[in-house]
């Protein structure tokens, strides 16, 4: 479909957009607004484009292990998204400075990547590709 140009934003189902908000801003996103809209939705804004849109309708008594990424069984379904990062050295020293726990690390035909989860156990994933 030529009419595609990009993402336009994620959207991620929070528990709490104070708690949200705060960990997205150490990530150097943006709070831009909100909440606005029937679901509701609050947005934050990274300086090189990447929207996410924080929904806030989560339950209260939903599961807080991520059930596509935690679990045993294989669910269909977005597991993860991944931001193309220039050094996975130094992004990974930020995050760990933050005191925010790296899950995984992998190294794959000269790509390297780590992975985060947020408070509601999102997982966010930094690449390094292999040609940077």
């Amino acid at each position: 479909m030529k009419q595609i140009t990009g993402i336009n934003h994620i959207g991620l189902r929070v528990r709490d957009l104070a708690i949200s908000r705060e960990f997205y801003e150490k990530l150097g996103f943006k709070f831009i607004m909100g909440p606005v809209g029937p679901e509701p939705v609050a947005i934050v804004e990274h300086s090189s484009g990447v929207n996410i849109n924080l929904i806030l309708n989560a339950s209260e008594d939903a599961p807080t292990s991520n059930i596509l990424m935690g679990e045993g069984i294989k669910h269909p379904g977005y597991t993860h998204v991944a931001l193309e990062i220039t050094d996975v050295d130094s992004a990974s020293k930020l995050i760990e400075d933050l005191g925010i726990t790296i899950t995984e690390r992998v190294e794959y035909e000269g790509a390297k990547f780590f992975f985060i989860r947020d408070p509601d156990n999102n997982v966010i994933e930094f690449h390094q590709p292999s040609n940077a």
